[in-house]
Order: structure tokens, then C-alpha cells, then sequence
């Protein structure tokens, strides 16, 4: 068995009706992502969304493309595009519901070979409780993908403690994914938006987890990084030298190079040795497979990538497929235990109440 824990489906009717929604707010984010990107990239982006939109929308598309790759099971997840974090509190958790609705839909096609993950609306951290709910509870879906940050919300916001709790709670999956970079216009040339701009997102997001103890209030929390963590696996030793000179930077218990044993990347690193430093660092049960499917920036081949980086049968075979199985087994286990305590605590309450 394969799992590929990191591809994407595109929801054209959804973002037909965000446009028609919110047509001016629509358009400027428009116009801020083409400032962000370049004309140059903005021409091959669109070219490469056409040539791949079947299989980025079609379920006979996808399945195919899935058996030429060697890939059993997709984690189904909305492309980033989705997250429109620019929404009102009523679009944005309006476009939440849709897209968890048109997600779950998607991969109850193949339910024996797709799992889906939905969306919250990260820049209202209020609302993101009920929308995890919604997507886990309401329409069987694994867990949620979220960006780096939304406007004014970085991932160690205070706001977002009852998120990360209730996420803990049902052993939902959080897929960290960026969506743009704060460098704006200074990566509008050679595609940095991407190549640089996304593992810098991922650094900075993982950082903020690991600074601000979020994980050792959580230790609970399924959280995989996109695109191997981006920067900081490679680099964290700067971060654990912070940490033990630096009394700003100790604002988590142990040394941040702990945490990344907590946390699962995937392996869209487009490196070999890159790939198994991962598993060195992070651990063999920390790395599973991605391939960014079907975007260009992916992997066309994930399956014979991960085998070309030389890890040992136990370790590959926990990279291809175990370690994601784990996860989703660990998550199944807590959404039933958190049925059974609410159950429980619903009887309870019932039981004191006089006739």
C-alpha cells in the first residue's frame, strides 16, 4: 500500500461564488497575488492550471493518474487558492462549509482509495471550532488544511487555543499548508514566490507552533507540514542555539529541534539526500509521503522518489504508507473516544435533571 497525504482538488463553483459574493474584495486579492507572483509567473501558472484541471476536478481523472503513480490512497485537500483569507466573518465561514461539503463529496467517489481534509476559517479564529466540527463530525472528513497565517492570525495566536484543543480532542489532522508569503513583491521574479516563498511559510508557521508551546499544551496534535517543513528541518539548529542563549526565544519547555518529532512531514523536498536528512532529523516515524498532486511544483513520480533516498526496508515502507495509516488509525481512536465522552457527559446531564 501507498497513501499520498498531500494532493489537491480544485472547486471552480466555489470560487464562482465567492467572485460573485464579494466581486470587489475578490478581485483586489486578485490583484495583490498578481503583484505577488509576476506576470511571468502568473502566465505559466495558468497555463500549467489548464493543462491539469482534469485532474485536478475529475474523479476518473485522479484515479487514473493515482494507478499510473503507483499511489492506492490520496488525502484529498482544497487548493490553497481556497482559503481566501481576505473573507468576512459571514463569507468566510460560509466558503468553509461549502468547501468541506464539495471536498467530502469529491472523495465519496472512491472512498476506498480517498480521504479528505477541509478547511477552517483561520482569520476568525472564533469561528474555527464549529468549522473543524463540520468538517470532521458533520461530513466524515480526516482532519483540516490550514495556511500559515490569515491576515492579522499567526499560527500562536492566543485565539486559536480552543482550535488547537478541540483538534487534540478528535485527533483531527491539520495539514499545514502556505498559501503566498508575506515577502510580497520581493519574490515576483524566477518563481521565488514559490520556491522561496513556501518553505519560508512553512518555517515561520512550524517556528511559531514550536516558540509558543503550542505543542506542549497539545502534545496530542496530528500536525503534518507540507512540503518537508520547508526550511527548518535543514536549519534548526539555529533555533535550538536561540533557544538556550536567547530568553525571548524560551517560550517552549525543551529544545525546538524536539518538537520535530511531534510533527509529520511529508516529502515533497525534491531532494534525495534532502529526504533522508528529513528522516534523520524528524524520525522514521515522522516522514510520510506527498507529491503536491497534480501541480508542477509536485512530484510526478513520489513513489520512486522516495525510494531513490536509499532508507532501509522497515523505514520506507513506514514512509510509504505506515506512518499515514498510524495517523488515521490514531484519529478514528480519538473521534471515538470523544463520542463516548460526550455521550457520556450528554447522560450525565440528563440524569440530574428532574422530571
Amino acid at each position: 500500500m501507498t497513501t499520498d497525504v498531500h494532493a489537491h482538488v480544485l472547486l471552480p463553483a466555489l470560487q464562482d461564488a465567492v467572485e460573485a459574493r464579494a466581486p470587489e474584495q475578490f478581485a483586489a486579492a486578485q490583484q495583490l497575488e498578481a503583484r505577488r507572483n509576476g506576470p511571468a509567473s502568473l502566465a505559466a501558472s495558468g497555463a500549467m492550471i489548464r493543462e491539469r484541471f482534469g485532474r485536478l476536478t475529475d474523479l476518473g481523472a485522479r484515479l487514473a493518474a493515482m494507478d499510473a503513480q503507483q499511489v492506492d490512497r490520496q488525502w484529498v485537500s482544497a487548493s490553497p487558492s481556497h482559503f481566501y483569507p481576505w473573507a468576512d466573518e459571514h463569507l468566510a465561514v460560509w466558503i468553509a462549509a461549502e468547501a468541506n461539503r464539495l471536498v467530502a463529496e469529491h472523495v465519496a467517489g472512491a472512498p476506498d482509495r480517498l480521504t479528505g481534509l477541509g478547511v477552517v476559517p483561520l482569520q476568525h479564529p472564533a469561528r474555527t471550532v464549529e468549522a473543524l466540527d463540520d468538517a470532521v463530525l458533520g461530513h466524515g472528513l480526516a482532519g483540516v488544511e490550514i495556511s500559515s497565517f490569515a491576515g492579522d492570525v499567526e499560527l500562536s495566536d492566543e485565539r486559536l487555543e480552543p482550535f488547537w484543543a478541540r483538534a487534540e480532542e478528535l485527533g483531527a489532522i491539520v495539514f499545514l499548508h502556505p498559501f503566498g508569503c508575506s515577502l510580497d513583491e520581493r519574490l515576483d521574479r524566477f518563481y521565488l514566490s514559490n520556491t522561496v516563498g513556501q518553505p519560508v511559510e512553512n518555517a515561520v508557521a512550524l517556528s511559531h507552533l514550536i516558540f509558543s508551546g503550542v505543542l506542549d499544551r497539545h502534545p496530542g496534535l496530528r500536525i503534518v507540514a507540507a512540503h518537508g517543513g520547508g526550511y527548518l528541518p535543514t536549519a534548526i539548529g539555529r533555533s535550538d542555539h536561540a533557544w538556550r542563549v536567547r530568553p525571548e526565544a524560551h517560550g517552549c519547555l525543551n529544545e525546538p529541534s524536539s518538537y520535530l518529532r511531534h510533527i509529520w512531514f511529508d516529502t515533497v523536498v525534491h531532494d534525495a539526500a534532502g529526504l533522508a536528512h528529513l528522516v534523520e532529523v524528524a524520525g522514521a516515524s515522522q516522514v510520510v509521503l506527498g507529491s503536491d498532486f497534480p501541480f508542477d511544483m509536485g512530484s510526478e513520480d513520489p513513489v520512486a522518489f522516495v525510494r531513490s533516498a536509499g532508507l532501509d526496508d522497515e523505514v520506507l515502507q513506514r514512509v510509504l504508507a505506515g506512518n499515514a495509516e498510524q495517523l488515521l488509525a490514531g484519529q478514528a481512536q480519538a473521534q471515538a473516544q470523544s463520542k463516548v465522552q460526550s455521550q457520556s457527559q450528554s447522560h450525565s446531564q440528563g440524569a440530574g435533571v428532574a422530571p
